[in-house]
């Protein structure tokens, strides 16, 4: 039987027909299983949401009783059967309780990968490579072009700059939801003690990245801190208020921005950061690459990015590959909390 036949793309999103679930559909269904918390996977509205343990506590961080009307915690490791469609999950990497979902029905094994990245991260377990059948993969970095430098240099650029400008305060631009928490761990593992000060929109999620177990150390609000006292040290906030009027309570801020489209000079210019900082949550090309090698599945389905350059690279090594179009996946800008989130302070 083809996987074709029983996972399909839906106006919904990519619809598993034996077990009657959508895996991080787009609009509301009746039961969703959701690959990790980022609003383009993780919607409001559905009657019945499984993810992990983390997942779900992140969905119900940012949506209240909008998360599901049934939440389903399914850890790493374990399986549930669901119309008798197997149904496990693997880290993926990407951010707090990421997830791959594994779906195996009738001797076929089919992984979804969701997001994900290859490197070490702080904050989140490690993606694990599975043999499959058919892998789902993602391509928002699927060009040749995109390769992330080492995390540890450009957190170093991050220190050098805090030196050379004892006066400034140096405002890192971060997505509230798993990149603002790794720049606050990078930050920590390179020996950082001092406090780390945060925007109001990103308290709620390192609250609970720390009730999750993620060791964040002192984190100070901008808003209880008298605008002297931030010279020299580094602030964390959303992306929208590097140069909107909140950024005015710093003295004299060195915008930086933390994103895998820094190595884009128009996406750093867009943004206003003079000091741009490629750390990334997703998987760059050689990670990518890489990552079919290890699954050795002989099919790939590429979705939300640069499919062409993937289905190109795993055409040329044998493997049938083909672009899935997957509505309502954003590239990392979109993969923020609502924008009420960000007007907090």
């Amino acid at each position: 039987m083809k996987p074709e036949s029983w996972l399909k793309v839906t106006e919904r999103g990519l619809y598993c027909e034996p077990g009657d679930f959508y895996v991080d559909p787009h609009r509301p269904v009746e039961r969703a299983v959701v690959t990790h918390g980022h609003a383009d996977h993780a919607r409001p509205g559905n009657r019945a949401v499984l993810a992990t343990p983390e997942t779900l506590a992140i969905m119900k961080s940012r949506y209240a009783n909008k998360a599901g009307d049934a939440l389903e915690p399914l850890a790493y490791g374990e399986i549930r059967d669901i119309g008798g469609v197997k149904l496990s999950f693997l880290p993926a990497g990407h951010v707090l309780g990421s997830a791959q979902a594994v779906l195996e029905w009738r001797g076929c094994r089919i992984i979804v990968s969701g997001d994900y990245k290859r490197r070490s991260d702080p904050t989140c377990a490690l993606f694990e490579p599975r043999p499959c059948d058919v892998f789902i993969t993602e391509a928002t970095f699927g060009l040749p072009v995109f390769r992330h430098p080492p995390d540890e240099d450009e957190i170093a650029k991050l220190l050098t700059a805090q030196r050379q400008f004892p006066e400034r305060s140096i405002l890192v631009g971060a997505y509230s939801l798993g990149k603002a928490q790794r720049v606050i761990a990078l930050l920590r593992n390179a020996g950082y003690e001092r406090p780390l000060y945060i925007h109001g929109a990103l308290q709620g999620l390192c609250d609970l990245y720390r009730d999750l177990g993620v060791d964040l150390g002192l984190l100070k609000p901008v808003g209880d801190t008298p605008k002297a006292e931030m010279a020299g040290e580094i602030v964390l906030a959303p992306p929208s208020s590097l140069n909107d009027r909140w950024s005015r309570r710093l003295p004299d801020p060195l915008t930086a921005m933390a994103s895998g489209w820094m190595r884009v000079r128009a996406r750093a210019k867009q943004r206003g950061a003079e000091l741009p900082l490629i750390l990334s949550d997703h998987a760059d090309w050689d990670e990518l690459v890489q990552t079919l090698e290890d699954v050795a599945a002989p099919e790939v389905w590429v979705t939300h990015g640069n499919e062409e350059a993937l289905v190109h690279y795993a055409t040329g090594k044998g493997i049938r590959a083909r672009a899935l179009a997957l509505i309502g996946r954003g590239e990392e800008e979109q993969e923020e909390a609502p924008p009420s989130e960000e007007t907090k302070t």
